[in-house]
Order: C-alpha cells, then structure tokens, then sequence
C-alpha cells in the first residue's frame, strides 16, 4: 500500500511541475500587455477575451495579430509576448514605448514585426531565433544601446524588407547578408547608423534587392572602399549611398566579357530608377552605361571626386549636381575633355584613379600645374612623375599615347603586373624608372638611349611570383592582383577593387595634407577690402566668383591673380566667405532706398549688382537681431550654412560683420516671392499661377525642405516657412530662404510677429504652446502653405469673419463634403477633372501635415514621394510656338535671336512663357535677369 500511494505521488508531482512549465495561456498575455501599457483608453481594450478587443485578432481562440500602431502608447512591451506561439503580425509602430524590446525568439508563425519609431531602450541579440516565417520587420528610429546587426536574423530565411534606419547600429555590415540566406529580400534600410567597414562581397549576390539605403552612417570612417558589389545586383531600383567615405571608380565594364571583377558596371542594372552617391569620395569617369540606362529617373552625384567630362543625362533624368563640387574637367555637361586629359584619365584607370590625383588635377589643362606633370612650352607632356604617389595597381599601357613623353618616373610605388611592350614605342623616351615596386616578368627590348631603372623588384625578368595569376602588392591591402599579359583589356582591369582601398588610404594622407596646406593658404584671407562672393557662373574656376577689388595689396595674405586683364582679383575657396563693408556699400549705392527688395524679420533685403552685372541680394540684418549673440559663435553658424547646398535652397554666398554691421549675402531671386504670386499678383503685374505651376513649386519646397531635414551634413528646423521665405527664379522653380537664421538669432529676436521664431499663422501647436522643436513643426508649416496654394487665401487674414480668420480650421470644415470643397478652391485655377482630383490629393495631404499630434504628420520624404506622383502623371497642354520660346512678336529679329540663343539647348516648359533648365536641376544659382523685371520685387514681405 506505501508503495502504491508513493508511486501516485510521484506521478502527480510530474503533472504538477508540467502543468506549471506550461506557457501562459494567450488571455493572460495580453491581459498583461494591457497593464504593461497602462490600460489605455485609446484602445479600449475591456473583458477578459482579447479576441474581442480592437486591433486585435484572433483564430481558433488564438490570437494572430496585435496591430496598435499609432495609438499614442505609452507603457512597455511585456516579454510574455513570447508565448503567444500563433502570433503572426506585431505592429506598436509610431508610439512613445519604452523599455526593452522583449525576445520574441521562437516565434516561428510570425511574419511581420513593426517596432519602429518609439523609444525603445535596447534591442536583444536573439529576437529573430527561430522566427522562419518572418518576412517583414522595421526596427527604425528608436534610441537603442549601440547594438550589431543580430546573428538571430539569419533565422528569417523569408526575409523580404528590413529597415533598421536610425537604430544605433554598429560594426560591420555582416557577410550573412547574402542571397543564399536571403533569397527574397527586396529591401535593406539600414540609413543613419553607426555602420563602418566596406560593403561585404556577399552582397553581389542579390538577385531580387530593389531598395537599399546605407545613407548617412555617422562612424568616424563611415561606410569605405569601393561601391563594387553593385555590379551584379541587377534588380535595384533604388540605391542611396550619400553621406559615406566610399572611394574608387564607377568605370564602364560593359565592353568586358567573362567574370566581370570589382568595379560596378550600372549597364546591367536595367531597373535603377534612383541612385543617389553624393558625399562621397568616388573617382573616375562617370561610365556612359549609367548616363545612357533608360530606367534612370533620379542621379545625385555632388560632393565627390569623379573626374572627367561632366555627364549629360536625359532630360527625363532629375540630376542633381551642384557645379564645382566634383573635379570635372569642365563645368558644361556633355562637353568632352582636352585628349591630354583623357590620356592621363585612361592611365589612372589602371591604378583605380586615386583620390590624391582627382583633388590635385583641376581644369582642362595637364599643363596648368598639374601634380606630377611636366610639359613643354608648346603645351606637350615631357615628363610624368609620380615617384612615392603611393600607386597599386598595374603600369598602364596608355603611356605610350603620349608621344612627347621623355621622361616616366614611377618609383617606390606598389605597382604590380608587367613593364608593357607598348612603352618601346615612345620615340622620345630617356629615362624610365620602375624601381621598387613589385614588377615581374620579362623586360622589353627598349632603345640603348633609354636609361631603364628597376631596381627593388624582386620577381622583375623571372616568372610570376607565387600566387599566380596575379602578384601580391606591398601593402597587401585588399590583396591586389594584377593579370599577366597588357594586351587584354578585361584582364588588365582586374586590380580595380583594392586599387579603392588603397586609393582611400592615401587620400586620408595626402589627401588631408593637401586641403591641410590649401586651408593655411586661403585663411588669410579676411582684408577688408575685399571681395569674395561664391561662384555661381561659368566661365571662372567653379567654386568662386571673382571681382575687382579696391586697395588690396599683396601684402594681405591672400592670392591675387590676372585673369583677362583684370588686376587685384581675389579668388578664394567656398569654406572663406568673408565680404567687405565696403564693397557691399558700393554694390547697394550704399543701401539705397531704390534697391530695397524687402523687409523682414531678420532685417532689409536689398539688390546688388557686381562689375559683372550678377545681382545678388544683400540681407542687412538688425542689430538687435544678432547683437546677443557671440562673434566666434555667428562666424561658426555661418560656416555652417554656406555648406548646405541643394538647388531649392536659396544658397548663402558669404557675409560681412563689420562693428554693429552684420550682412548675409545671397543669390538673387528674380521674381520675387511666392506670397507676391499667392495673394498680390495683380498689384505686381503678375498672372495668377495656374495649378501645375503651384504644384511644381510645392514639390520644389518639399525637396528643400527634406533635404534639411534628413540629407544635408547635418539636419537643419526651418521653423519660419512661409510663402514670405521661398522664392522663385526666372524659370518659376522655388527655392527656400532663411533656413538657419532662427539658429542665428536670440530667442525671441528671431521675427516680428512673434517671439518664438516663427509667424503666427504657419506654427505648430506644440511650438507654440511648449516651445518644442522638431522636423514636424517645418511639416505642419508646409501644410498650411499647401492650404495657400489650394485656396489662394492667407494662413491668417484679419480682413475676414471670424470663422475663416484661420485658415487651417476653415480648410479643414470645408474639406468635409465635396460641395463645400470646390468652393475654397481659388478661383483663379482653371478645374476640370485632372485638376480637381490633383488638388483633392494635395488637400488630404494638407490635412495630414497639419495633424495637431506631431507623430502622426508624415516626414517630407513622404511628401516629395506623394508630389512627384502628381507631377510625373501631368503632362503639358500644346501651346503656341512663339509663346514656348518667350519671343515677342513686337521685337526686333536681333532682339529675337539674341533671346532664341540665351535658351537653346535648354528644355521648355511648354505650360508656360517661361523656360526651366534640363530637369530639376538648377545649375544657374543667380540667372540673368531680363531687364525691367526688377522693380516688381518690392513687396514688404521680401524676405
């Protein structure tokens, strides 16, 4: 009897212990989910069953989906979430969670895992263990500890989108990241992290990968080395890279048969749509394959090194590249380079165009001081040294097309392959030196006046060292190899990707020492007699504008140079932006009354007119505006400033600070502001804007505005945009102006109307009660100016009842049925059903920017991506010929041709009189403004 009674303890003990390992039921889990949030209303999550509760499904009594997104949330995730083993979509996106992402590992049902955009403390290496269904995750814009990307994802074998933008990743970017892995994966957004290293060799793999995103790391060193495993991914569409350290070439391979080696070739990429590398370090020509590839719509290739001709894409492409920030040979696209030029291009092709070559070889001329480049007095290249240049990569053969050639110097290098033939060509040939380097096989027969030089070069007249079919550089980095044999082109080709590498290194030396070198020059230059103002016309080095200058002296420290007869001219870098009271003076009439443009909050705005005749705008700012504000502290905004360049932002040329004088100089906007062309056209002389023409200036603004927000060096809060600071060229785009000042100004000094910096009408309602700034504030401006353009009505009009003073409530009551919505519509928009539908998309758009919760107003990517469909899907009405080219019948034929030539070339607008350069890209910052157009620029709103 003991036994049996001790057998059935035993037995119950087992059940026991069973029964308290097993999982929590899912009513229990949700049940503490809800108090983990705190039981928020929002929800209303009431009872016990959770099937019956919103957001929330269920099957079988199991529950599937917990879909809380947007709910404004507060509280914790509870870790019990991983017992709910038949959970197939988790979704707490656009929340304020805190705490610990709890590890979900196991999960082997669920497919989809939204945690982005909370405040989330820290992510767990193994939340995707076991998770083999997964197929969506978004784990973006929380401020995680710094974290790698987890080994656990390589669970998620269906992975097919992964964003991790802004999650604090570190380290490397893993080699698992690969198709074999993840054969569906279609996108990879890992932007703005902490990501170093190069891109892995696995990557080229991916066959189906349309969007990647490696923009913005925020490492020291950033992402490096080449961009070459784009080559074989051929399903992008996609591709943002900007804001990196990535180095190396970008050549056309498409000529090239067999494996193709490690330099992209775009030719094959038929899908890319969007390709931004700006910010970069990239060398090289821009391959013909990519200027040519059909599916192109987007290109940004600013802030680089790329050399060359400047490229000329279709005018179906949007490029966007500022002029003078790449080493182009010349500033005109499509205009082909010196074939001196060319020659020495085609040589550097060889050794991967090193950075050092592309920052020091500037201009069309290789006989204008061209580092390493001799030439005699009749412009022929005699003598080419590049001794200790700290080459790898192989001896081109290319060298033999320069004919005048007596002298090649190529010593103490990491030069590999074989001395080729064709240099026994060079009629003129003294002396060839290839000393110490790491050159192998037989020596060609030379003259006997040829004095050869190779030395320190182990394997030179013996076979191949081991490791054929190429030889180890000296450095070993990257293990460069060089094919045998300089006949074949595809074979000679090969050593491209460690050639980046390489190129990378000596860029952070040489590099850094020759801009170290050129800053000390250059940073003398703060004589008050100067003129320095950026350069936005060709003709003149690309970075600078150059002008006569009274009184200077050589003695000043700055360089002084004869260019066309003009003395004293003064030519210095962007990053010196020092301007003369002085000059200033004179260019203003000493800021006469007849040059004001307009007044503002920050101060006066008037035209000034150089020697040239480029206008610029000159902001005289109020004293009491900046007088709070340290001097090393402005200075240092301002150098800040003069860096954020994109073609819809009005560009800040210099400034002077002179005593109590403080003066910002900018690019001259001809027709003004968008406020004249809102609400005081018929004072002005203007037409209404029809509403394609509203829309394309929505979108520019959009693109602006982004570009602060998220792509610029660092991001920039407009906080004051309104149709007052956005203005409008010759062409009708749009550019934004003022961007930045609020950073320069006192609080409370910032503008007239109010003492937060910003203008009642257009702010945020957290701004204005909190204080509180952030991207959302510049959105829900943008939303009460697309509100403008909609209804041609002012953010706030005291001319109007009280229900219609503000126009964001009265847009949004009258938004309500389609009746009273037609009514608010300008009448000065010509509607039929496109039209109607057009400005029905950008209402609810509208609306969406001007949310009073800021988290649920979009970010202006998605604004740009909503407007560029609008626009795209328009296209333009025929008009008269003669009103395409803005030809006035009553004019002369001189006057006529000489108008017909100032735009031929240029791509015409047809639903206007007025003419748009090729695509969006604005490469004329300060056009030529036709005379008698500048007296309509006088409103007070001028800013």
């Amino acid at each position: 009897m003991g036994h049996s009674l001790l057998i059935l303890f035993f037995f119950l003990s087992l059940i026991t212990l069973g029964v308290s390992q097993q999982p929590a039921s899912d009513a229990t889990v949700m049940l503490k989910l809800r108090e983990e949030l705190g039981n928020p209303s929002a929800l209303r999550w009431s009872g016990s069953d959770p099937c019956q509760w919103t957001h929330v499904r269920c099957e079988n009594g199991r529950v599937t989906r917990i879909q809380i997104g947007r709910q404004n949330l507060q509280g914790k995730l509870t870790p019990e979430l991983k017992s709910l083993s038949e959970l197939q979509v988790l979704e707490v996106m656009f929340n304020d969670l805190t705490g610990s992402v709890p590890s979900l590992s196991g999960l082997s049902k669920l497919q989809s895992v939204m945690l982005d955009n909370n405040k989330f403390s820290s992510f767990p290496a193994d939340f995707f263990r076991g998770m083999t269904a997964l197929s969506n995750v978004d784990i973006s814009n929380n401020p995680y500890q710094p974290l790698e990307i987890p080994e656990s994802l390589e669970d998620a074998l269906q992975l097919t989108n992964f964003s991790a933008n802004s999650a604090q990743l570190s380290g490397k970017i893993p080699a698992f990241l690969n198709n074999s892995v993840f054969p569906s994966l279609q996108s990879l957004q890992l932007a703005f992290n902490y990501l170093e290293g190069q891109l892995p060799p696995t990557f080229s793999g991916f066959q189906h990968l349309q969007t990647l995103w490696l923009n913005g790391q925020k490492s020291d060193s950033s992402l490096n080395g080449t961009i070459a495993v784009l080559q074989n991914m051929t399903g992008l569409t996609q591709v943002w890279l900007q804001r990196n350290s990535f180095t190396g070439p970008i050549p056309d391979f498409s000529d090239t048969i067999g494996l193709q080696d490690s330099i992209p070739d775009f030719s094959d990429t038929i899908g890319l749509q969007d390709l931004n590398l700006r910010d970069n370090q990239l060398t090289g020509v821009v391959p013909p394959s990519l200027v040519k590839l059909p599916s192109l719509k987007v290109v940004n290739l600013t802030n680089n090194l790329l050399q060359g001709p400047t490229p000329r894409f279709p005018d179906s492409v949007d490029f966007d590249m500022q002029p003078a920030t790449n080493s182009f040979c010349l500033p005109d696209a499509g205009v082909p380079c010196d074939s001196r030029v060319n020659v020495l291009l085609s040589i550097l092709e060889d050794v991967g165009y090193p950075a050092t070559f592309a920052r020091k070889w500037e201009g069309n001329d290789p006989c204008a001081h061209w580092a390493g480049i001799t030439c005699s007095t009749g412009g022929n290249i005699t003598i080419i040294n590049f001794q200790n240049m700290g080459l790898s990569g192989r001896i081109s053969p290319n060298f033999a097309s320069i004919t005048s050639l007596q002298k090649l110097l190529l010593g103490k290098n990491s030069l590999s392959g074989t001395i080729p033939a064709e240099l026994t060509n060079l009629s003129d040939l003294s002396v060839l030196d290839v000393s110490d380097n790491d050159l192998y096989g037989k020596v060609p027969s030379f003259r006997q006046n040829v004095q050869l030089v190779t030395n320190g070069n182990p394997f030179i007249g013996k076979e191949a060292p081991p490791g054929t079919p190429g030889a180890i550089s000296k450095g070993g980095v990257g293990g460069a190899i060089a094919s045998v044999g300089s006949g074949n082109k595809s074979t000679r080709k090969i050593v491209g990707s460690v050639v980046g590498v390489l190129c990378g290194l000596c860029a952070v030396g040489l590099g850094v020492c020759f801009y170290v070198r050129k800053g000390k020059k250059y940073s003398k230059v703060q004589s008050p007699n100067m003129m320095i103002i950026h350069r936005r016309r060709s003709g003149i080095h690309q970075d600078v504008v150059k002008s006569t200058i009274a009184g200077s002296s050589d003695g000043d420290g700055t360089e002084s140079r004869n260019d066309g007869g003009l003395s004293d001219i003064h030519v210095v870098e962007a990053g010196s932006m020092v301007i003369s009271i002085q000059v200033l003076r004179n260019v203003t009439n000493n800021f006469s009354e007849k040059n004001v443009l307009g007044r503002g909050g920050f101060g006066t705005v008037y035209k000034g007119e150089l020697h040239d005749g480029t206008k610029i705008a000159v902001k005289r700012m109020e004293s009491g505006v900046v007088r709070e504000k340290g001097l090393a502290e402005f200075k240092s905004e301002i150098a800040v400033l003069t860096k954020v360049r994109h073609r819809h932002l009005v560009a800040l040329l210099g400034y002077c600070l002179d005593d109590n004088e403080k003066l910002l100089v900018y690019e001259f906007m001809p027709q003004g502001t968008l406020s004249i062309h809102l609400f005081n056209w018929k004072e002005e002389g203007f037409r209404p804007l029809e509403w394609m023409r509203r829309l394309s200036i929505a979108l520019d603004v959009a693109r602006g505005v982004e570009y602060l927000h998220g792509l610029a060096h660092q991001s920039f809060i407009h906080r004051d945009l309104k149709p007052s600071n956005i203005l409008l060229g010759d062409d009708m785009r749009a550019k934004v102006s003022d961007f930045g000042l609020a950073r320069l100004a006192p609080e409370g000094k910032a503008s007239i109307e109010t003492r937060l910096a910003g203008t009642f009408g257009y702010l945020a309602p957290e701004y204005a009660v909190t204080g509180r700034v952030t991207t959302k504030v510049d959105v829900f401006s943008y939303g009460v100016i697309l509100m403008e353009m909609i209804t041609g009505s002012k953010a706030l009009d005291e001319t109007q009842p009280e229900d219609c003073l503000h126009l964001v409530t009265w847009f949004r009551r009258m938004c309500v049925n389609k009746d009273s919505f037609q009514k608010i519509i300008d009448p000065t928009i010509e509607l039929d059903e496109g039209t109607l539908a057009s400005i029905r998309t950008v209402a609810e758009l509208a609306g969406h920017c001007t949310i009073r919760e800021p988290y649920q107003r979009p970010d202006m990517s998605h604004v740009v991506n909503v407007l560029s469909s609008l626009v795209e899907a328009w296209k333009p009405s025929e008009h008269d010929s003669d009103d395409i080219y803005s030809i006035d019948l009553t004019m002369t034929l001189p006057q006529a041709l000489k108008r017909w030539q100032a735009f031929e070339g240029n791509d015409v607008d047809e639903s206007s009189s007025t003419f748009l350069l090729s695509g969006d890209n604005t490469q004329t910052s300060i056009p030529t403004r036709p005379s008698g157009l500048a007296d309509s620029f006088t409103s007070v709103d001028g800013r």
